[in-house]
């Protein structure tokens, strides 16, 4: 039973197969007319332009961080110089998996927008199918990446006879595939996300706002970099966002997994491999679920989106009743609490729950038609600031029942199987990853349909289908970051668990003041993380609106039509300011645990720790919930909105300032937003590859965690002892902390 080691690195190959089908399907679709192909053409270089150069400065990071990582591998228990080779291997597999997502969506937009002219379902076929190539991609080479190295770094660290103390090296070592996913996911993220905000506020500021003319209108000079940043951000960046959470998910879950003690059939590393088989059979599952993704015509297209996610989820939690009960021994044990294997299956079968539970409350937040984005809409009415003041509103109340879920979701997981069932509970949830970011990236592809439509002055009903599928994009895209953040809540928690443990710390106490300190300023990283990510947008912005404004001051006849914007300016600038400020915020990730750690010692650095996850989590929900609401409330004035008892439209002062409200929030959903739940389990990453190094080792030569500085106090004890009549003294030494 053990070669079931050798199906998981299968499942990656099979995904991967199917991408490369769909995307040749895809390629094979008409992409309309020439002046749609040379659009398509300049959004297309425009994204690899930016890859290109996005792609050359992490190339120089990689360089620092293995020197880094091959010094750690060179001392310590723990440590080996291959995990040089995973983290390079990681951060290819994270960088391929934005460039499979940018190829596939700069293809599916101008074929999207060509099959809109013969009926929203053969739209949908279109850039659905690019998504689920992105989904697919993704899940495939995340799988094929882990099951590969764990099946080599077995061989060398482990061989045939199971040992738990190789197996910590082995799967130390794989932790560098993590995060060499992790790093590259938070520079793509950040990086992809200043560049499209900066561009969509400066195309919508000067364009939408002050020339009042359409979006995506050819004459605004900033609407190709626009279109590019729709590639960038949503796309390639999201790409390497949820590999990395992919990876880090199943590797937590393996973390802990090495240490259940447990009798198997499949050498004592079951719960090590269950992770992964799930992962494995999640793929097949989400390519069952894209064959329910159908709609006719006047459909409701988020309904079939919906029924093919499920379909997904259902099949996963079947399959894994009886995957748990084949692969599980009856009885296990982690760190002194006892479960069965039915408790694991049940915490699996919560972190789906959980998982879909987010989704639609989610959904409930961002989606156009409901409460919170009515009232939105209804606050427009009375200008930009009640706009603004009831989108910040809606983001914060949006927090309350994703942590209640959440926060349950932690309880009953662990109650049924420990720290291993809040792991696998996330590794549940993550299990159908290639669906949800198939639905994820179909919004981006049908956003820039819509823009190519426009543009190529296509006929009216083609714009009205693409904006259907765009208005949906947007709830899916934040649906798809709250399943995100969800995720990774539970795998920071997990990655937390097991850096304790790799510490040989057994309690985080906060009635040590170092240790409160450290709570204080992990809670303050995620505020000055968004700051210099939302502050990255404004400066790029500013430089885009006078670019903007200079061309239509300068360029004779642009607003006539008769004069040719210089679009390549405005990529340049989102390309420059992109790259130029990614790296601050990404760096405070990868630095401040090793300073902590280092200089303060573990307990501190889980202080650190869990206050950036509590804040993380909260500000990311806020941030995405907020823009996701503000965005759908500017687009609830293209149907027209009741307010009031007057039918309100695009263009009048109510949806100016709507449009006021989605400029705001553009950088919470797309920028600091997103970047949240990548920021909190690269910081958890961090602090689990240095944990085997800030550990010190006592005289009997075993880890333990430093201690603060003590002084020895002696105290008299004195024992009467009734029968004799007599009187001892005892001397006993007390240790006093400082």
């Amino acid at each position: 039973m053990e070669n079931i080691i050798y199906a998981i690195p299968a499942f990656g190959i099979v995904a991967l197969l199917y991408t490369a089908v769909k995307s040749a399907w895809v390629t094979k679709q008409d992409a309309g007319s020439e002046k749609m192909s040379t659009i398509a053409r300049y959004i297309a270089e425009g994204a690899m332009a930016f890859l290109k150069a996005e792609y050359k400065v992490l190339a120089y990071f990689a360089v620092i961080a293995c020197l880094f990582l091959g010094y750690l591998g060179t001392v310590g228990e723990n440590s080996h110089p291959l995990i040089v080779v995973a983290f390079l291997i990681g951060a290819i597999f994270s960088a391929l998996a934005g460039f499979i997502g940018m190829r596939i969506a700069t293809k599916a937009n101008v074929r999207t927008a060509q099959a809109a002219k013969t009926s929203l379902s053969k739209a949908l076929d279109v850039s659905f199918g690019g998504g689920s190539v992105m989904g697919m991609g993704v899940a495939g080479l995340a799988v094929l990446g882990l099951g590969s190295l764990f099946i080599i770094f077995k061989a060398i660290f482990v061989g045939d006879t199971y040992n738990a103390e190789d197996m910590e090296i082995a799967l130390e070592v794989l932790t560098g595939f993590s995060l060499g996913a992790e790093s590259i996911a938070l520079f793509a993220r950040v990086g992809g996300g200043i560049y499209t905000k900066a561009a969509d506020v400066g195309a919508d500021l000067v364009g939408k706002v002050e020339a009042g003319i359409p979006e995506d209108d050819p004459r605004n000079p900033a609407t190709i970099a626009d279109n590019v940043g729709d590639n960038v951000g949503d796309v390639a960046g999201m790409g390497a966002d949820l590999f990395g959470s992919y990876v880090a998910t199943i590797l937590a879950t393996m973390v802990l997994g090495r240490e259940i003690t447990a009798q198997d059939n499949f050498g004592g590393i079951s719960p090590i491999l269950l992770p992964m088989v799930i992962a494995g059979m999640g793929i097949i599952f989400s390519m069952i679920g894209t064959l329910f993704v159908r709609v006719k015509e006047g459909g409701d297209v988020q309904a079939a989106l919906n029924l093919g996610n499920w379909s997904s989820v259902v099949l996963t939690a079947i399959a894994s009743y009886f995957l748990v009960n084949w692969m599980l021994p009856e009885t296990l044990s982690l760190r002194g609490f006892d479960f069965t294997r039915m408790g694991v299956f049940w915490a699996i079968i919560i972190g789906l729950i959980v998982g879909t539970l987010m989704s639609i409350i989610t959904e409930y937040y961002t989606a156009m038609g409901r409460r919170p984005v009515n009232s939105i809409v209804r606050q427009s009415s009375t200008g930009h600031a009640t706009t603004v003041i009831g989108g910040l509103a809606v983001g914060m109340e949006s927090t309350v029942m994703p942590i209640i879920v959440l926060a349950a979701g932690i309880i009953f997981s662990y109650e049924v199987a420990g720290l291993y069932g809040v792991a696998i509970a996330a590794a549940g949830m993550m299990a159908t990853t290639a669906m949800q970011l198939a639905i994820d990236a179909f919004g981006p592809i049908a956003d820039n349909a819509g823009g190519i439509a426009e543009m190529s002055e296509l006929p009216k009903e083609v714009r009205e289908r693409t904006d259907i599928l765009d208005a949906v994009g947007n709830t899916t895209a934040a649906t798809g970051k709250g399943f995100a953040i969800a995720s990774a809540a539970l795998t920071s928690l997990a990655l937390f668990a097991a850096f304790m443990g790799t510490a040989n710390i057994t309690v985080i106490d906060i009635s040590n003041a170092r240790v409160l300190a450290g709570l204080f300023v992990g809670g303050m990283i995620p505020f000055i993380f968004s700051a210099l990510a939302i502050s990255a947008v404004g400066r790029a912005a500013m430089a885009m609106v006078e670019e903007v404004r200079r061309q239509f001051r300068e360029i004779p006849g642009i607003m006539e039509g008769t004069g040719k914007p210089e679009y390549d300016k405005c990529v340049a600038i989102s390309t420059r300011a992109a790259i130029r400020e990614m790296m601050l915020p990404g760096a405070i990730a990868l630095i401040v645990p090793i300073i902590v750690g280092y200089t303060m010692g573990p307990e501190v650095l889980g202080g650190v720790l869990a206050g950036v996850t509590v804040s993380g989590v909260l500000m990311a929900m806020f941030q995405s919930n907020a823009g996701g609401a503000w965005d759908n409330a500017k687009k609830s004035f293209e149907k027209g909105v009741m307010i009031n008892g007057k039918m309100e439209y695009k263009g009048s002062d109510a949806h100016k300032a709507s449009v006021t409200g989605d400029t705001v929030g553009d950088p919470f959903k797309d920028t600091s937003g997103p970047s949240m739940n990548i920021l909190i389990k690269l910081m958890s990453i961090v602090s689990l590859v240095i944990a085997p190094h800030i550990a010190v080792t006592d005289t009997a030569g075993t880890t333990q965690a430093p201690t603060a500085p003590v002084n020895t106090i002696k105290v008299e004890q004195v024992s009467v002892q009734p029968t004799a009549l007599t009187a001892t003294t005892e001397v006993v030494t007390v240790q006093a902390a400082h």
